[in-house]
């Protein structure tokens, strides 16, 4: 009880400590007859006696922690006049927890099966005819069943795992029979193939055999006098390689003698037959450049139908085709010749303008002639123009005496895949046949890089990367086999080993080191190493 002259501070109460207070107001003149009690509010600290023993004691202060959210209803009842809700014990205490059992639970509604009995009868009926005072039965056809051994459940588990295991078995052994099978099925497949392989290059060793020899002995084109030239001087090296090691003094000189005389006849014989299909040679490019010319103009039409047009040049090279079959027929009578031969006249004119003839010729320093420039063979690094195709076939027949039928081959074929990956190369078409020539024989030593193969006509050259352009830097000298199985591999470095990568490279720096003096190939490797640079 406070009195009416006391202050609130005079109190004597501690910091934490709360005091809490109920005013009633007792004044009949407002409020007769009852007492009014005010709202009470739960403070945020209070103060609770604890009787340590019988006659001590020991306030403690007590921190009231208001709830944060509405306490959802969970059981109980409400006061509908009022709309108090009570909450009944269950929805106010924390449930027990139960024990982990180790085993993972689930809710009931996964876990439990309802299960109803309901009894059925069924639509027919039998009977059952026993034996009896008056009436036999039969039990000739009936079986004595005596009951088994009782199975646990812990045995039949045990059965039914014995049984998967000799399913597994019996299924892993016809599966093991059936990789067997497939194993052995490839197997002589790759045998077969393989056999197949070495029959057909066989027949393509013996047909490129069959070829040279036919070459040798009927040689018509201008390559296969180059090979008989190439294995005159083969021939010629080994003849004198045994007079040098064999034979001294007059007897030396004598077999020199003879060897050159020998060389003398078989270089007449070469050059009669190559007299003769000179001849024949020029008649068919005579016929064929003009077939050619006499053909009418065609072009592919919006609907892929081929379009044909004669012109005035088309038909005068037709009449002059057939001027020139006529010609060359020997068994026509003499009044058809002449009449043929005034056609003629008639036919060929001069040019109205023979300057235009003087176009683009040079002199060639050799023969001393002036000849268009289209004969003269110009290397990628040659600067000037030198000898014309014809005084360079015969250095090389007199002299030297090479065959560069195996390295036009490789070229064709080089164009030939690049071609096929249709990404505008222009490196490959650059590089000339002595410029190849060079490339095979200095840097890759004529040789295959991965098996040393030293047969050029098996030999192809291939991209090294396959990603980037076809050059001199970026190829690689392989069998043709070799050069299907490099184009499959999708990581070079992981395919070879680090010396055979570093040894690539090598002749790669040295083919760059050449080609880096030819003037055509500047502005390529400069574009070349500013994309490596960039990449």
């Amino acid at each position: 009880m406070i009195g009416d002259d006391e202050a609130l501070r005079k109190i004597r109460a501690d910091f934490d400590e709360t005091i809490q207070s109920e005013k009633l107001c007792l004044d009949q003149k407002y409020f007769p007859g009852k007492a009014v009690q005010q709202d009470y509010h739960m403070p945020d600290v209070i103060t609770v006696r604890v009787q340590r023993d019988s006659d001590s004691f020991q306030d403690v202060v007590v921190k009231i922690e208001r709830p944060t959210y509405c306490k959802p209803f969970l059981g109980g009842f409400k006061n509908r006049i009022t709309g108090v809700e009570f909450h009944n014990a269950g929805s106010q205490t924390i449930r027990k927890k139960q024990p982990d059992k180790g085993i993972q639970l689930f809710c009931r509604e996964t876990q439990t099966a309802f299960e109803i009995n309901k009894t059925q009868q069924t639509k027919n009926t039998t009977s059952t005819q026993m034996a009896k005072v008056g009436l036999y039965v039969s039990n000739m056809t009936d079986k004595l069943i005596n009951p088994g051994k009782y199975l646990t459940a812990k045995e039949y588990h045990e059965r039914r795992l014995e049984a998967v295991i000799v399913l597994q078995t019996y299924f892993r052994r016809w599966h093991a029979i059936n990789v067997v099978q497939n194993l052995r099925e490839e197997k002589r497949l790759r045998l077969v193939w393989e056999a197949q392989e070495e029959v057909r290059r066989k027949k393509e060793k013996d047909e490129k055999l069959r070829k040279e020899q036919e070459r040798r002995l009927n040689p018509k084109t201008r390559e296969d006098f180059e090979l008989l030239y190439h294995a005159l001087e083969l021939w010629r090296r080994e003849e004198t390689e045994w007079i040098n090691t064999t034979l001294t003094g007059a007897e030396r000189k004598a077999a020199f003698c003879g060897l050159l005389e020998k060389e003398a006849q078989l270089i007449a014989a070469i050059g009669r037959h190559k007299l003769n299909a000179d001849e024949e040679n020029q008649q068919r490019a005579i016929l064929h450049f003009l077939n050619k010319c006499a053909q009418p103009k065609r072009w592919k039409a919006y609907d892929g139908k081929i379009t044909e047009m004669d012109t005035q040049y088309t038909l005068h090279a037709r009449e002059l085709f057939e001027i020139c079959r006529s010609i060359s027929m020997n068994d026509i009578p003499k009044d058809e010749r002449i009449d043929v031969l005034l056609t003629l006249r008639r036919t060929v004119k001069v040019p109205p303008d023979p300057l235009k003839l003087y176009k683009n010729v040079n002199f060639c320093h050799s023969c001393e002639n002036y000849l268009p420039a289209t004969e003269f063979p110009v290397p990628a690094n040659c600067r000037t123009i030198g000898r014309c195709r014809l005084c360079c076939k015969l250095d090389n027949e007199a002299r030297r005496r090479d065959a560069f039928l195996t390295y036009k081959l490789i070229l064709e074929n080089l164009r030939k895949s690049e071609a096929d990956y249709q990404d505008d190369a222009e490196i490959v078409y650059l590089v000339q046949l002595q410029d190849l020539q060079y490339l095979i024989e200095n840097i890759w030593g004529c040789r295959s890089a991965l098996s040393a193969c030293s047969d050029l006509y098996d030999l192809v050259m291939v991209r090294w990367d396959k990603h980037h352009e076809w050059s001199p830097w970026n190829t690689i000298l392989l069998s043709r086999d070799e050069a299907d199985a490099h184009l499959k591999l999708c990581n070079i470095q992981k395919a070879y080993e680090a010396a055979f990568i570093q040894r690539i490279k090598h002749k790669h720096i040295q083919a760059k080191t050449y080609f880096a003096q030819i003037p055509v190939m500047t502005s390529v490797l400069h574009r070349s190493d500013n994309q490596a640079t960039a990449n």
